[in-house]
């Protein structure tokens, strides 16, 4: 099992930036597709970037071109840099993983889905104020 750890959130104003940080540890030894995911109170979880162990990324539309995930396979850790801050990116922000094999067998290759994640980690708050 995947040992998932967020942080990095916190309250800022419209157009500020947040980067989140998701350090992964325990039953590593497989190559991971890891995704963030962000959810508000009431509504559906949406995810929001996700990226694979060969560097391939994926955007939700809501947030392609102001989000940029990266990774520190040394550290591993994934990153969340989120600029041009809205009000409507204010959520608990999760990240999420699932064995880059599995990914693609299921969905080819690394996913949105919140069904696509096998290990998921206690999430952040970030709140953006107008």
């Amino acid at each position: 099992k995947v040992r998932l750890e967020a942080s990095g959130g916190g309250s800022v104003q419209t157009g500020e930036s947040l980067k989140l940080s998701c350090v992964a540890s325990g039953d590593i030894s497989e190559s991971l597709c890891m995704t963030w995911f962000r959810q508000v109170p009431g509504k559906q979880r949406e995810g929001v970037a996700a990226m694979d162990s060969d560097g391939s990324t994926r955007y939700a539309n809501s947030v392609k071109g102001r989000f940029t995930i990266s990774r520190d396979n040394a550290k591993n850790t994934q990153y969340l840099q989120m600029n041009s801050l809205k009000p409507e990116d204010s959520a608990v922000y999760n990240c999420a993983a699932v064995t880059s094999a599995l990914a693609r067998r299921w969905y080819g290759g690394c996913s949105l889905d919140t069904t696509a994640m096998t290990d998921w980690g206690k999430g952040t708050l970030v709140a953006v104020s107008s």
